[in-house]
Parts: structure tokens; C-alpha cells; sequence
């Protein structure tokens, strides 16, 4: 007999984190659910638009796993999708999963939630952007954290253009001019790219050495390959995937890059097959790190000055619930403490989905975070006793592993993460059909 299954839920978003976790409180017979997306469609950030919108995906994005450890376990990509499916393949995938498991149905399109309240009662009171009031027993905030900015902080001003990758679309604009792009990451070596195809000049500045690493491996894509050794303790695995990284890409020297000053796997590795190739080609020009800013002249740590006539920065997101008062949730900065990244140890009825930086996809992540959580909300998962233990353990273990970043505050290993989440299923937990609609 299922315990709570009567209970309102609240989810809160309608990309990718978001539907999953509706498709997996109805998989355990939850019915009582409401979704709620500011947009008015399912995709989250995968809704691309020509105009600054919500969405930070550009013209020419494509996802940077391979397709065969970026679906949800059971919903496969089409065969027709290539390895690193576009982000029009995308939206139309989340849209069809959606449609496939009947979470449309619960979504409330082009609804904010404004303000989300504990209650006595250990519910919570959710205020929507036109006032509306709803009271639930449960929460799940899948709301994603690629979309509000974070800036760059370098002395001086640009009289120059300056934007945040959130708001780049295409590299059109560019034409003819001079680009800096400031970062080392995935969209940082990916604008660059698009940028250089039609600027005078492009460069790109990182403050440190990365891993930036081919998507292909040995002809496969590169998680695929490295799916293929994850078993192997980390001693011996994470030297063959340095070799593997070294033999791909040569001295750095010859690229004009920093080397990395820290091991292959403690920092968000950077999946690009075409920066070096640019590089070598001359259309992009790395740059080390910025010291100041004087009008449109740029002033770099190793005493180089050029000008530029935009500057794209790169520099990643702040996780951000505008939902809940900074006195009562606050990630913006330190440490996200949750329980397998998904569970509050002093509020049990609220969950978070999808608050992770995978080395590798979140979607399937996320697939497993829902999956607890629905068995927690139905009485089929326990908590384990001594929660604040296990989170201070693992907070620690992610200060050993990962170099002091803000994107390294939930950054997380794929597979396992996804291991840590399969152990904690109960026995017999349902699979998608084995629970009647009542």
C-alpha cells in the first residue's frame, strides 16, 4: 500500500530536470502533481531564440555528451540522431518524452513562481507571479542553474561591447570585429570558434591552464571510451585517461596554452574538437589571464595590450532560487550541503533536481535524483539516520577531489554519482507502467 499517495506536488520548471521528475511521481502512482514553466513550452533551456531570452543555448549548440550517456534510461534518443545531437534534436526530444509519459498534461505553461514558503505544517505555500496562492506537501525545484550570469570582476572599464555568453545567439554580429571571449570552459572554446569564422581577430583568455579534450576517442565519442574503463580504481584509471588526453592533443606549448597544474578529473573537463585546429590555423589566438581594463585596451598578466571591440565572457552561472528568501536557501556562493545533491537534512518535504555539474550529462542524473525522490514521497525510501554526517563527508570529499571553483561547488562525477543514487533504491521499486492510473 502506497503511503502518501494523495499528496500535492509541487515541481518547479518544465526542462529537462523538470519533466523527469513529473514522469517519475507519476511512475510510483503520485497524481496530484503540478508543474509549473515560466515559458510556454517544455525545454527549459534548450528553447533556443534569436532574442535574449532565458534560454543560453546558441545557434549552433550542440550537447557535449554523446547521445548514448545523455538520454534517460528509459526513453532512448531516435537512431537517426547523430553522436552529439543539436539543440533543435534536443528541445524535440524533451518535447516527445514529455508528451510519451503524459507529463504535458500537468504542465501550467507561462506561470512564475514568485515566492515558496515553509509552513508550520512542514508544507509549503507557493505564490505564483499573478498573486495566485497554492499550498503543497512537496516540493522539487528543477528550475537549472545555467541562467543567471556570473560576471567577470577585472579592475578598470571596457568602453567596448560587453556581453555574457547567456547572450550570445550567433556569431554574426561579430563580423569584422575584434573579439576577446574570457574563459576556458565549453562555451567559451565554442564561441571562440564560431566568433573566428567571420572577426578580424578572436582571442581567448583563461586564467588557468585547462583539459580541453577532443569529443572522440579512438573513433568513439570520448565518454563512450571512458564509460568503457570506469570500473578501474581511480589510481589506474585516471592515468590512462591522462595518456589517452596527451597522446589526442600533444604539447600544449605548441598551441600557446597553459598546462593544466592539477590532475585530469579535478577540474570540469572542456569537450572541443575544433579549438586546436583554429589554434594551429591562426583564426584563434589564446591569451593568458586579464589584469585590467583601460577604455577599449586590455591588459593581460604577461604584459600583452591589445584592443578589442567586444569582449564575450564566458565565466558560468550563479545558482539561483529567486523563489525562496536568501535567509532561507542561498547557493549563490560556498557550499550546496544536500544529501546525494537532492535532499535538505532540516526540510525533508523539499528536493532538489538537477543541481549538479556532471563530469558528463545531467539528464540521466537527474532521471535517478526523481526516481529516490518519488520513493521517498511514497514511503518506499528512508532517509538514512545520520544525513548531516554523510553530507559533511561528502562535502569534504569534493574539497579533495576538485580545485576551489564556483562551478565546483556541485560538481560531481557521472557514473558515480549515478552508482550513489542506484544503491539507495529499495528493492522492487516500480518501473514505468507497473503502477495503475487510478
Amino acid at each position: 500500500m502506497l503511503r502518501n499517495r494523495d499528496a500535492r506536488v509541487c515541481v518547479i520548471g518544465a526542462g529537462p530536470s523538470g519533466i523527469t521528475a513529473a514522469k517519475n511521481l507519476l511512475q510510483v502512482g503520485l497524481r496530484n502533481i503540478v508543474v509549473y514553466e515560466k515559458g510556454d513550452q517544455v525545454g527549459g533551456n534548450w528553447v533556443f531564440s534569436p532574442r535574449l531570452s532565458h534560454s543560453s543555448v546558441f545557434e549552433t549548440t550542440h550537447i557535449i555528451s554523446s547521445k548514448t550517456l545523455s538520454q534517460y534510461h528509459d526513453y532512448p534518443m531516435p537512431a537517426d540522431y547523430p553522436d552529439y545531437p543539436s539543440h533543435r534534436q534536443i528541445l524535440t526530444y524533451f518535447q516527445d518524452y514529455a508528451q510519451h509519459f503524459g507529463v504535458t498534461d500537468y504542465i501550467r505553461f507561462n506561470t512564475t513562481v514568485a515566492k515558496v514558503e515553509k509552513l508550520p505544517d512542514e508544507r509549503w505555500q507557493v505564490t505564483l507571479g499573478d498573486g495566485t496562492v497554492e499550498v503543497f506537501d512537496y516540493v522539487l525545484v528543477a528550475n537549472g542553474h545555467h541562467w543567471n550570469p556570473r560576471w567577470p570582476n577585472y579592475p578598470g572599464n571596457f568602453s567596448g561591447q560587453m556581453l555574457h555568453s547567456h547572450d550570445y545567439k550567433s556569431a554574426a554580429p561579430f563580423r569584422d570585429q575584434r573579439v576577446l571571449v574570457i574563459g576556458g570552459g565549453n562555451s567559451a572554446c565554442d564561441i571562440a570558434v564560431e566568433t573566428s569564422r567571420v572577426s578580424t581577430f578572436t582571442a581567448v583568455s583563461m586564467r588557468r591552464g585547462y583539459y580541453i579534450a577532443p569529443k572522440f576517442a579512438f573513433g568513439q565519442p570520448a565518454d563512450v571510451m571512458n564509460e568503457r574503463i570506469v570500473w578501474l580504481p581511480d589510481w589506474i584509471r585516471k592515468p590512462i585517461l591522462y595518456a589517452v588526453w596527451r597522446l589526442q592533443v600533444g604539447d600544449y606549448a605548441g598551441y600557446g596554452l597553459e598546462n593544466p597544474q592539477h590532475g585530469i578529473l579535478q577540474q570540469h573537463l572542456t569537450m572541443n574538437s575544433e579549438l586546436f585546429y583554429f589554434i594551429r590555423h591562426g583564426k584563434v589566438h589564446p591569451r593568458r589571464d586579464i589584469e585590467r581594463y583601460d577604455g577599449k585596451k586590455v591588459y593581460f598578466k604577461d604584459g600583452r595590450c591589445e584592443e578589442y571591440d567586444t569582449i564575450i565572457a564566458c565565466t558560468g552561472f550563479v545558482i539561483t532560487h529567486p523563489f525562496f528568501e536568501e535567509s532561507f536557501i542561498d547557493y549563490s556562493e560556498g557550499d550546496v550541503p544536500l544529501y546525494l545533491h537532492v535532499f535538505h537534512p532540516q526540510h525533508r518535504s523539499l528536493f532538489f533536481i538537477g543541481l549538479v555539474q556532471p563530469l558528463g550529462c545531467i539528464w540521466p542524473l537527474a532521471d535517478a535524483q526523481a526516481r529516490l525522490v518519488a520513493n521517498y514521497i511514497v514511503g518506499s525510501y528512508e532517509l538514512p539516520a545520520d544525513i548531516q554526517a554523510r553530507i559533511d563527508a561528502d562535502q569534504q570529499g569534493m574539497k579533495r577531489q576538485f580545485i576551489k571553483a564556483a562551478r565546483h561547488t556541485i560538481e560531481v562525477e557521472y557514473h558515480k554519482h549515478l552508482w550513489a543514487l542506484q544503491r539507495e533504491l529499495p528493492p522492487g521499486t516500480p518501473e514505468w507502467g507497473q503502477v495503475a492510473v487510478r
